[in-house]
């Protein structure tokens, strides 16, 4: 019996302990959890009563070189209802269908949707939002909101790109620089009872936003307008298809004008040309990213004798020819099985280097490229750049497409010494044209040169590496020479303007299939020819009539030029002289 009582006062002992220390460890974690977690319990609790709204942050500027305002914001509102707190939801429906005009069931669906808070609308115009703010509707909320606004349209479409509607870049410089025009958004902080209601007098908290950074580029407002203008004019006296325009700085790479027409608006940019028509979103979605398409960068294509320049500056550099150098053209060159024509099948007769240059003559170049020979020929297509992108800081770059060197016959190396059989972008042929002519450095071709504050304080200059050489100068200096003789007394006279210094080239090649018949003109030249500033690149997509690339496009890159010359200031020398001309 004593053994029995013994017993139960030892388990009674131990389920006391067990409590004591069990209200022990309670009492213990109590205590921490309100001493030493108090902070961060009572920042929990105060989240699970916060009702978090963005304030937009402003996205930075784009700007030109000069300060002028390519991109910049309107004030817009964005409408939103908190479920709970909604007093007269009719009402709240009524108001918002009529000022926002939307139809009742999108927003009575929204209106009576169970959640924190229900976005009913963005962008809206501002004048709209003080309207709704107005009513003074319970359950209503109107917060201030950016959108952006291009302020010239069309303007560059293809190279400043666009935003969405979280206003985050999509294409062009929107997107490559869209973490330095990005701001920080802010918030406001509402505390809110156990139902979701605001607490009438608990106040607000607010963390203000901090706006992007503005980004100035190397555009050239009133250049670009003189290039988009050029254009236009061409594309409609020629009905082309396209046409597309590149002004670069020879020295730096830094690009003042870029056209590709048909530009769109960048204020309406999901908007196709009128009478486009198609069966499917997903054919609207290709037709968008068309429309979107930079040319100058994204596509490729035959440059035709504009390349002859590189097959030149090569062939000099290499000793495989001399100005005085003679050749005969008969209207063709055979090479192997083939008959490979000249642009003048009549045939250009004997003449020396420089005419042949002046000329624009297959044979000379085919026989230059014979003289480089595959291996040399290919060493100097990598080292002028054309095997790699060149480094444009805008997305999509396309890549040349050249025959691999095993594959490169004696025929293959008869069409890309005059530019045909393999392709390349425009923004590739205007960079290594302009690094071979400024002295044989090669340069990155460029839009970005800084990031400012709102102060215009320089945040960030951008550095585009250092050059390399690609071509001795004293090679430079002549072809400057030679092209300076192909405006004055060749194929590229319709580019000549008194009193100015202009090398150029013209070019006409034809798409594939051949079978088509659809020709592309272009027109390379800079100024002045003995110090270039300024370099153009015209191109004419499938021209009606005459196709020819001296004969229209040299006329554009003509009244480009006498636009711009004057406008940068550079001073007329004295005129050269003019010889008559039918070379292409």
């Amino acid at each position: 019996m004593n053994g029995t009582k013994t017993h139960n006062r030892k388990k009674i002992v131990i389920v006391f302990f067990c409590i004591f220390f069990a209200m022990l460890f309670l009492a213990g974690r109590l205590v921490y959890l309100m001493v030493f977690k108090s902070v961060y319990y009572s920042g929990k609790a105060q989240q699970l009563h916060e009702r978090e709204r963005d304030i937009k942050a402003a996205r930075g500027k784009i700007l030109d070189r000069n300060g002028e305002v390519l991109a910049a914001n309107r004030s817009v509102c964005t409408i939103s209802v908190i479920h709970s707190q909604i007093k007269e939801p009719n009402r709240v429906i009524e108001v918002l269908c009529k000022e926002l005009e939307m139809d009742e069931e999108t927003v009575r669906k929204r209106v009576e949707k169970f959640s924190s808070i229900e976005r009913i609308k963005s962008n809206v115009p501002k004048e709209t939002g003080d309207k709704i703010r107005n009513y003074k509707l319970a359950g209503v909320k109107v917060d201030e909101d950016y959108k952006r606004y291009y302020l010239y349209d069309s303007l560059a479409s293809k190279v400043l790109g666009f935003t969405g509607g979280d206003n985050q870049g999509i294409i062009g410089l929107e997107v490559v620089y869209d973490d330095k025009l990005m701001g920080t958004n802010g918030q406001i902080l509402t505390l809110t009872d156990a139902r979701g209601v605001e607490i009438a007098d608990a106040g607000e908290t607010r963390r203000n936003p901090v706006d992007g950074n503005n980004l100035r580029t190397s555009l050239d407002y009133n250049i670009q307008m003189y290039a988009q203008q050029a254009a236009e004019k061409a594309m409609q006296a020629k009905e082309a298809d396209s046409v597309s325009i590149v002004v670069m700085k020879p020295a730096n790479g830094e690009i003042m004008a870029m056209v590709n027409l048909p530009e769109f608006n960048l204020n309406d940019p999901y908007q196709l040309p009128e009478g486009t028509s198609y069966s499917s979103q997903e054919e609207k979605q290709e037709l968008l990213n068309q429309m979107w398409r930079n040319g100058c960068i994204n596509d490729t294509y035959e440059p035709g004798s504009t390349f002859k320049v590189i097959t030149a500056s090569a062939a000099l550099e290499a000793g495989v020819v001399s100005l005085n150098d003679h050749f005969f053209c008969p209207g063709y060159k055979i090479v192997e099985d083939r008959k490979i024509r000249c642009a003048r099948t009549s045939g250009h007769g004997a003449q020396n280097f420089v005419q042949g240059l002046g000329n624009s003559c297959n044979p000379v170049f085919i026989e230059l490229g014979m003289r480089l020979g595959v291996d040399q020929y290919y060493k100097y297509f990598k080292q002028f750049g054309l095997l790699s992108k060149t480094g444009i800081d805008l997305p999509g770059e396309a890549r040349t497409i050249m025959h691999e060197k095993k594959n490169i016959g004696q025929v293959e190396l008869a069409t890309i010494s005059f530019g045909q059989s393999f392709q390349i972008t425009p923004v590739q042929l205007a960079a290594t044209i302009s690094s071979l002519i400024n002295g044989g450095m090669r340069v990155t071709p460029h839009f970005g040169i800084q990031v400012e504050d709102q102060e215009g304080n320089v945040v960030e200059k951008f550095d585009y590496g250092p050059t390399t050489r690609i071509l001795s100068e004293e090679t430079s200096v002549t072809m400057r020479g030679l092209l300076e003789k192909v405006v004055s007394e060749g194929g590229g006279q319709k580019a000549y303007i008194e009193g100015y210094q202009i090398g150029g080239k013209t070019a006409t090649s034809q798409t594939l299939p051949r079978s088509a018949h659809r020709y592309i003109a272009s027109f390379m030249c800079f100024a002045p020819a003995n110090d270039p500033q300024v370099l153009c690149l015209v191109i004419i997509n499938n021209p009606s009539g005459v196709y020819y690339g001296g004969t229209i496009a040299a006329p554009v890159a003509k009244e480009l030029f006498q636009n711009i010359l004057p406008y940068l200031g550079i001073p007329k020398t004295e005129a050269a002289g003019q010889k008559s001309s039918t070379a292409e």
